[in-house]
């Protein structure tokens, strides 16, 4: 089976019992420590060894070091670009409408903690401390410190294990100059590495709640960026072409083109302001605040780094960073996440082999390289699986890409399958899925809440958008109508239609989507 995102036909061979002492029956000792760190909202452009228009910002100069020391992904996608779809993909290896986990709301029992409970399975002392954001007790780990729901920024309540029933074990860090929780995720990552007391390896997850609205930075940074030229997307005042054609523009804003939620409210910009200092002054302080809680999460990791390498543990962990999620940063007057547009569908994937595997693999790509292939994070479950010698679970539709690591050849589909459920829910994003190829990108927009919990019941006039990605990288110019892209439009359908079969996520339970895609479609047969 073709399956989307990863196709794969590896199994386990020589080289993946290496990795892992002796597969999963190896002693403990044999497999290589597991640092999984993950940001919430933390897009791909807002890391300096992307090279996107901040880079010039210098906004994460430790990441940009582990950049360059590791592997760089540049086309890692998410599947649903919304907190709880996204990690509960993440611990199950599964895309959203397997998991159940299509929106904000619901949550993922321990017996579905599908990771964690195979990482312990093979011999891992396992962990998660920082933002969970999945209801439900992380009880498959061995050890959790985690934030009730989207957590404080500033002097943090963490739920943990105790005598109590969950979640009515908690402590909140009450110092007298406060702590950021950055801060807070990071001392209580380096405490339990510090006072471990088993001799197996470790699976800690380290998940900041940073650089995720309302954006609060550590005080030290109150004047990171105060007199910095920020640069702009061209999209942040060019919208022409783009989006539904002929129609009214969705999404909440920068500027004040949306009326009910825009960021110059949320950044207390005047609201008499014309629209166009409005926009330059709502777009000065939204950067400003989201890069200041960037600087905190680089300068936490470094943290986490530097430990590592003062105990001799570096050269035998794995590290990845990573986000939930990308983030729309001004482009197309856009804020938030929840789009297959490019800036929230893509994420940043850094990932450095331990020194102790990388002898043993005279193949494997050099530091500093990158890799184009297209990886999901429904494939995340999967590697980090293969790095324990677990075989991937037939419940998993991801596919692992330990292979591409180790510097062998893998064949894998060229193209990321997309599905956001929330119909405009918080950020007037309405329904809709599409498929992203190297070349192109096409998006049916259905406009329906369907069956997903949280979704606002109101449709919307259904439209599809087709950007041609090799003259038009930034998305400005929606092309479903103009007739030297019919053939392109036809075969992505194809593509798309093909890869929801697949996935097993196609609308035969939803007809009145069928119907709407149909009406809707404006390239000729």
């Amino acid at each position: 089976m073709i399956r989307p995102l990863t196709l794969c036909c590896l199994v386990l061979n020589a080289h993946a019992a290496a990795l892992a002492g002796a597969g999963a029956g190896g002693t403990a000792v044999d497999k290589p420590n597991v640092l999984f760190v993950m940001s919430d909202d933390h897009a791909a452009h807002a890391i300096g060894a992307y090279g996107g228009r901040l880079a010039g910002l210098d906004p994460t100069p430790h990441l940009d070091r582990f950049a360059a020391e590791g592997v760089r992904f540049t086309n890692a996608f998410c599947g649903n670009s919304i907190c709880v779809p996204s990690r509960a993909t993440l611990l199950t290896g599964q895309h959203s409408h397997h998991h159940g986990l299509r929106t904000l709301v619901g949550e993922l029992p321990a017996e579905r903690q599908t990771l964690a409970r195979l990482m312990g399975e093979a011999g891992y002392e396992t962990a998660m401390i920082g933002k969970w954001h999945l209801k439900a007790e992380p009880a498959a780990f061995d050890h959790y410190a985690v934030l009730p729901g989207q957590g404080q920024y500033h002097n943090p309540t963490f739920r943990v294990r105790g005598p109590k029933a969950w979640p009515q074990n908690t402590f909140q860090f009450n110092r007298y100059d406060g702590i950021h929780v950055s801060d807070a995720v990071t001392e209580l990552s380096l405490k339990w590495l510090k006072n471990r007391k088993s001799d197996k390896p470790f699976f800690l997850m380290h998940h900041f709640k940073a650089p995720h609205d309302n954006f609060q930075n550590a005080e030290r940074y109150d004047f990171l960026y105060e007199d910095a030229e920020i640069p702009e997307p061209p999209s942040l005042r060019n919208r022409e072409g783009f989006g539904p054609l002929g129609r009214a523009q969705y999404g909440t804003s920068v500027g004040p083109r949306n009326v009910r939620r825009n960021m110059g409210m949320h950044m207390f910009v005047d609201q008499d302001l014309p629209p166009e200092p409005y926009t330059s002054e709502a777009y000065r302080r939204y950067l400003t605040k989201y890069l200041r809680c960037v600087r905190g999460v680089d300068d936490n990791f470094a943290k986490l780094i530097d430990h590592l390498r003062a105990t001799g543990e570096l050269e035998n962990t794995l590290i990845v960073y990573t986000s939930d999620q990308g983030f729309m940063l001004g482009e197309h007057d856009l804020i938030d996440k929840r789009w297959i547009y490019e800036e929230s569908l893509r994420i940043p994937l850094l990932v450095r082999l331990p020194e102790s595997l990388r002898a043993t693999l005279p193949d494997a790509p050099a530091p500093g390289s990158t890799e184009e292939a297209f990886v999901g994070n429904v494939d995340f479950a999967p590697t980090l699986l293969e790095f324990a010698g677990v075989p991937t679970p037939d419940s998993m539709d991801g596919t692992s890409f330990a292979p591409l690591l180790r510097g062998e050849v893998q064949e894998r589909p060229a193209e990321s399958y997309y599905r956001y459920w929330m119909h405009m829910t918080h950020h007037d994003v309405p329904a809709h899925y599409g498929v992203r190829t190297p070349e192109a990108k096409l998006v049916f927009f259905y406009g329906l809440p369907l069956d997903a919990r949280g979704a606002l019941p109101k449709p919307t006039e259904p439209h599809w958008e087709l950007y041609d990605l090799r003259t038009d990288p930034e998305e400005q110019h929606n092309v479903i109508a103009d007739p030297k892209y019919a053939a392109l439009a036809r075969t992505l359908r194809e593509r798309l239609d093909a890869l929801r079969e697949d996935a097993g996520d196609t609308d035969a339970a939803y007809p009145d989507v069928a119907r709407r895609a149909a009406a809707s479609w404006p390239v000729a047969e």
